[in-house]
């Protein structure tokens, strides 16, 4: 039961920005996740979230970004990871759940 509960922890929130919704024609959703997470794990939450198999994942680290201040350089945000998950051809992930 942990394990269930953990799989849907796994994708924090979907990104909605121009780029992913143009790329939403083309089967592919962008996600962020968690730091720990992994292809395995996100394909597995994947299918058990939305009830499809993904045919693609990638996964991208996104750094923060540095900012200079009066006392010297600082960093502004945290790391995130983005996974961009391709479908295969037909399906399409049902965003009402």
């Amino acid at each position: 039961m942990e394990q269930n509960k953990s799989l849907k922890d796994i994708i924090l929130r979907p990104l909605m920005t121009e780029k992913v919704v143009s790329g939403e024609k083309l089967n592919k959703y962008t996600f962020l996740v968690r730091q720990d997470a992994n292809k395995i794990m996100l394909k597995q939450a994947i299918k058990e979230i939305y009830g499809v198999v993904p045919a693609k994942i990638n996964l991208i680290a996104v750094k923060p970004k540095k900012v200079n201040r009066r006392g010297g350089e600082g960093v502004k945000g945290s790391k995130m990871k983005k996974a961009i998950v391709t479908l295969k051809e037909g399906q399409s992930l049902n965003k009402a759940k």
